[in-house]
Parts: structure tokens; C-alpha cells; sequence
């Protein structure tokens, strides 16, 4: 297998989803507890969440409220700074489901929002979920405060003191070609006539290269070669970065890991455009339901189109 890591833009025209956050994160604020809590003033501003989803207002965008709003017992994470202001979430007190799967609702209103409100809602999810999770320390069992701002936790017992850090799980997600025909999968969890790319999870002592060959086969059965990288997303369900390539493989010959997709088929360039191109108008594509915008499967499938 040859390999060549090569960064190639997304599509003109198509951001992607959850990137290109607004607010400045000021790591020198995190560090600082004087610094910060000179800025929890009557101009701060809470993001308002139903449990991990967001909270709209009439037109579409982030409801945010004042700090005084918060609950007493929840931690607050610092999100960053919008101008002056400083922008924080809340960490609510009560053990909720820090990894809950997202539904048909949250599809829906992150739909309407804009890009810079999905990237501040991505992150504020990704990091409100971690600490909802991480609430002990998992080197002795006690429990932890927020320290940094919310990009800490810190074990209350002064004999560990260990220091813990939000996480990111890297994944690899890809399409892969033969002879002019492009490789997409199902899980059983997707709506029906749904395919999308292949992805794995990054496993201990791999490059990202070694990650995408080894998925490949294991789920569909294929040596591949000439793996590229094509462009990465943050995930906040619950925190993954994804990273978006492309293979060749040597043969078309699939064999389906049945615990891991429903199905895998190779489709031709002009079945992927049409599902793209319906996609795009709100319909259904006649072959298969082509991945949501707001999957980075989708840019893959464009730049894919594009480079022909």
C-alpha cells in the first residue's frame, strides 16, 4: 500500500459542518481564574440547552441567557469570547446521559442554525458532554471540579491531584474507488436507502493511513492503496474528530462484515450525482439517500464528483 497524505480542499461553497467557530477561545482567560471571573459580568452571556440539544430563538439562531440564570450547583465552562463579552455553558448538577444519540429533533434544529451557531453549539455539546461523563477521576474514583475554565477537570483528592482534559476520538471516514465506481455502506441504524462512507475509530498504534486500510478490510473486505487525506470535521456525538479520505482499491470483489454493515455496493459517478443533485433539491435520490450535509461523508462524495 503507498500512501500520500495530501490535504485537498472541500468543494467551493460547502463549509463544513461545526468548523469555523466565531468565538475566541482566549486560552490566556482559561488560565486565570482572577481574569475569568472579572468577566462573568451582567454582559455574559449562558448558552441555553434542553439537556444536550440546543434552544432556539424565533429566527432560527442560539438562545443564550444571562450567567444569574444558571442553576447554583451547575459548573460553568468558559466557551470563549465574543467581542468583550464572554460566553459560558452550563454543566448541569443531576447525572444526566452524557453521550445521549442524537434524534430526528436535533437534525432539525441544527438544520436552521448558522454556521458559526453550529460550530459554537458543536463545541459547547462536545464539552458539556465530556464533563457530564468524566465527574470522577479515573485514577482513584474521587470526584473532580472544573478547573481551566471548563478544558480541565481536576481530582478533588490532594493526594492524586490528577489533571484530565477533554477528549477528542480521532476516526478515520472514506470513500473508496474502483474502475470509476465509488464504495458506500449502511448501518442498520440509518433511514432506509441511506449509504454513506465507511468510518472507523483510530485504534492505539496506528497512522491514520494503517486506520483507514484496516476498516476497509474489515468491514467490506478490500485491500486498498493510495490513501489520501481529504479534509477533517468535529463530531460532537460525543466528541470525534473526523477525518475525511479516499482510497483505491485493488479488486472489487466485497465481502460484508454483517456486524458492522447491513450492506456495502459500488455505485457509478452518475448515480452518485443524481443522489447528490437530489440531495441538494430536498428529495430522494433514485439509487440511494445521499449522506446530510452535515455529515463531512457528504463533502467526501463532492470532491469525489469534482476531481473527475
Amino acid at each position: 500500500m503507498t500512501n500520500s497524505l495530501i490535504q485537498s480542499p472541500p468543494p467551493p461553497g460547502r463549509a463544513v459542518a461545526f468548523a469555523g467557530g466565531v468565538l475566541d477561545r482566549a486560552d490566556h482567560l482559561r488560565m486565570d481564574d482572577v481574569a475569568l471571573r472579572a468577566r462573568m459580568t451582567a454582559s455574559a452571556r449562558l448558552l441555553r440547552l434542553d439537556g444536550l440539544d440546543p434552544v432556539l430563538t424565533a429566527d432560527g439562531g442560539l438562545e443564550w441567557a444571562s450567567l444569574g440564570e444558571a442553576a447554583a450547583d451547575s459548573e460553568l465552562v468558559f466557551l470563549g469570547l465574543d467581542g468583550e463579552r464572554a460566553c459560558f455553558a452550563e454543566v448541569p448538577a443531576r447525572n444526566r446521559d452524557g453521550a445521549s444519540i442524537p434524534g430526528p429533533r436535533l437534525w432539525q434544529s441544527m438544520a436552521q442554525l448558522s454556521a458559526g451557531d453550529l460550530a459554537t453549539f458543536g463545541t459547547a455539546r462536545a464539552l458539556v458532554s465530556w464533563h457530564m461523563r468524566h465527574r470522577f477521576c479515573s485514577v482513584c474514583g474521587s470526584p473532580s471540579h472544573v478547573a481551566k475554565g471548563g478544558w480541565q477537570r481536576t481530582c478533588n483528592d490532594s493526594a492524586c491531584a490528577s489533571e484530565h482534559f477533554p477528549r477528542v476520538d480521532p476516526v478515520t471516514i472514506m470513500t473508496v474507488e474502483h474502475e470509476g465506481r465509488l464504495l458506500l455502506g449502511r448501518q442498520p441504524r440509518f433511514p432506509p436507502r441511506r449509504y454513506s462512507a465507511l468510518a472507523g475509530f483510530v485504534e492505539p498504534g496506528e497512522t491514520i493511513e494503517e486506520a483507514v486500510a484496516r476498516e476497509v478490510f474489515e468491514e467490506a473486505g478490500l485491500r486498498v492503496r493510495d490513501v489520501q487525506y481529504v479534509v477533517s470535521q468535529p463530531w460532537p456525538f460525543p466528541s470525534s474528530l473526523m477525518i475525511g479520505c479516499h482510497a483505491v482499491a485493488e479488486s472489487g470483489d466485497i465481502t460484508i462484515d454483517v456486524t458492522e454493515l447491513e450492506d456495502a455496493r459500488w455505485f457509478t459517478r452518475a448515480e452518485v450525482a443524481e443522489a447528490m443533485a437530489a440531495g441538494d433539491r430536498g428529495e430522494e435520490g433514485e439509487s440511494f439517500i445521499a449522506p446530510p450535509v452535515t455529515a463531512v461523508a457528504n463533502l467526501l462524495l463532492r470532491w469525489w464528483l469534482e476531481r473527475a
